[in-house]
Formats: structure tokens, C-alpha cells, sequence
């Protein structure tokens, strides 16, 4: 599979990294992620050129790593800085470093060409003083990344994945409008006048018929928030009043591991329940259930796929924004290869 490896990935959560080195695989590539003494993060190829045991193995010594087999000893920018018991370094004992970024708890890495970074993406709109941010998990599906893509730019499966959590059966004839913007596909739609979904009724409140949005935003390759909330039918709400309703957005950020295997780091912001310290927790536990729900769909449609059936799918209208983004995503990565 060919990856897109000119952007950010999110490795780990702030609160991952404490004394010991994180060895983890990102787009079939072993990277160690650690915290350095002045409290910066490094990211470095994950095997020493010695003997090649990964450096996640080692120890953290002040700024540098410490490989646990003989001790050779590298800095964040992957140069040997000690070899114990001998003085001249070779030019060959180095690593790959990887540029990285840590704001708002979330470590990210860059994968692809050192000169080709692009700024991180911006999380402030989620942020500020009238939200409150809530991380989540690192949620291991064994599928494809292009599967949880797909599956996050279509609120379509909703109603028949999340029955009791995040849908109901009366959004189930609401077709589904979807925009491309650059590299982002926005699929959305209202469910109006409709009962509210457990979760609202859960954190909502609501004792009548609701009013509900869907707004999902894939910035391609690996990035979705998806903007959903619930406000009184009777309130007549356009777009603009969303704010005045319940509303969240939910982050992903898809890392693959290989070409079966991602990790997605989710979390939520809100604009409810600022003071209230343990409801972020308490929405969390409703989410992992409907996340969990998307988990088993997507490992059995690629249990399914490894099989090698040459059947070809059926292509429905609800499948314009999967569609859109997976062209978007086979362009960018076209255009990282020689000539492209």
C-alpha cells in the first residue's frame, strides 16, 4: 500500500510519555518517541545501526537514548553522541530523527520529506474558554486506514451502527450533502424534528423533539472532526445556531500502522457542562461504546477483504464524500512519488 507520508501523524497523547521510551510503527516504519531531560519530544528510527535492537529497548540519558544492548547512545537529531569504550563516533552510527510537534496534549510526527513540512494542524477553533476539551483513547483497529476514512466522512452507517448511542432510525431516508474544499470533504446533514439519540438524551436534556446536524470534515489524509449536536425544534435553528444547541465535535486522527492495522487517536470538545469535572469522562464511556461498534464493522469488512474476492462492490449515492476523499488521497499520494 502507498502511503501519504508528507504529513503529520499523531503518535501519542502529552500524558503517553513519561520515563521510558514509546516504541510504536507508524506507516510500516518503527519510530521511538521519547521525552527529553529539557521536556522537549524526539523521534528517532527505532533500531540501533549497532545490532539493530530497536532503541525503544534503552534508556533515556538526559537528552539522548541509550541503546540496552551495548550503550551507543543517541541524540534527538539521531547522531551518536557516545559509543562506550572508544572515542572516535563513525559517520555511520546515526539514526533517522523525525520532525515533531507538541501542542494542545498531542504529540504528532512528520513521516515524509523534512523539507516539505507544513504547519500542524489547527485545533484552536475546538479550543477556548467556552469549550472544554476532552481527550479519548488510542483505539487499535486491525483495518485499513482508508477504512476508518470512509467511515468518517459517512454519517449514512449512523443509524444502523449506533442504534442506541449516537443514531436513530429517523435519520435513516435523510440523504446526505457533501462539498469539497481543497483537500477536505464536508458530508453533513439535519435530521429535523426527530426524537433525540441516547446520547443526547443522556447529556442533553432534552424532553421533546430536537432538531440534529451532522457536520464531517475530512482533512485528508487523516484528520476528521465531526461537528454534531441537537437543539429544540421548536428554536427553528439554521446553521449559524448551532452554538446556541448542544453541541460537540469529535477529533480523529487515523495513524496507520501498516496496511491492516491503524490507530485512532480520538478526543471531543464541548460546550456543556464547563464546571462539570466528571462529564467529559461520562461521555467518553458513551463514545467508546459507539467507537467500539465502528471497530467490529471495519475489522470484519477487512477480515472480508484479505480473502481476496474479486467481486466488485456496489457503489451507492451515499458513497459520493468516501468516494471524493479516497481520490483525493491516491492524488496526494501520486504526488509524493518520482515524476508525480
Amino acid at each position: 500500500m502507498t502511503f501519504v507520508r508528507n504529513a503529520w501523524y499523531v503518535v501519542a497523547w502529552s500524558r503517553d510519555l513519561a520515563d521510558r521510551p514509546l516504541g510504536l510503527r507508524v506507516l510500516n516504519e518503527d519510530i521511538v518517541v521519547y521525552r527529553t531531560a529539557a521536556g522537549s519530544v524526539a523521534a528517532l528510527e527505532d533500531q540501533c545501526p549497532h545490532r539493530r535492537l530497536p532503541l525503544s529497548m534503552g534508556r533515556i540519558r538526559g537528552d539522548a537514548i541509550e541503546c540496552g544492548y551495548h550503550g551507543m547512545t543517541f541524540g534527538p537529531d539521531g547522531r551518536c553522541v557516545r559509543i562506550p569504550g572508544q572515542s572516535n563516533l563513525p559517520d555511520s552510527a546515526f539514526v533517522r530523527s523525525y520532525p515533531v510537534h507538541e501542542a494542545h496534549g498531542v504529540v504528532w510526527v512528520w513521516t515524509g520529506d523534512p523539507a516539505a513540512v507544513t504547519p500542524v494542524h489547527d485545533l484552536s477553533a475546538y479550543l477556548g474558554s467556552d469549550r472544554a476539551l476532552e481527550y479519548g483513547d488510542s483505539l487499535h483497529v486491525r483495518a485499513n486506514y482508508l477504512h476508518l476514512a470512509e467511515n468518517l466522512c459517512d454519517p449514512a452507517h449512523v443509524a444502523f451502527v449506533h442504534p442506541t448511542t449516537l443514531g436513530n432510525p429517523e435519520s435513516e431516508g435523510v440523504p446526505v450533502d457533501v462539498v469539497r474544499q481543497d483537500r477536505t470533504v464536508i458530508t453533513s446533514r439535519w435530521i429535523r424534528n426527530a426524537p433525540p439519540i441516547g446520547f443526547f438524551k443522556a447529556f442533553g436534556g432534552f424532553a421533546g423533539m430536537v432538531d440534529r446536524w451532522h457536520y464531517y470534515h475530512f482533512h485528508a489524509p487523516n484528520i476528521a472532526v465531526i461537528d454534531f449536536g441537537s437543539i429544540e425544534t421548536s428554536r427553528h435553528a439554521t446553521e449559524a445556531d448551532r452554538d446556541e444547541g448542544v453541541r460537540l465535535y469529535a477529533m480523529h486522527f487515523l495513524t496507520p500502522v501498516s496496511g491492516t492495522e491503524t490507530v485512532d487517536h480520538w478526543a471531543h470538545s464541548r460546550n456543556i457542562g464547563l464546571d462539570d469535572p466528571g462529564i467529559g469522562e461520562r461521555m467518553n464511556t458513551q463514545l467508546r461504546v459507539a467507537f467500539d461498534e465502528d471497530k467490529a464493522i471495519l475489522e470484519a469488512i477487512q477480515r472480508r477483504e484479505d480473502l481476496a474476492d474479486d467481486r466488485r462492490p456496489v457503489r451507492l449515492a451515499i458513497d459520493r464524500g468516501p468516494n471524493m476523499l479516497r481520490g483525493i488521497i491516491s492524488q496526494m499520494a501520486r504526488e509524493e512519488q518520482p515524476g508525480g
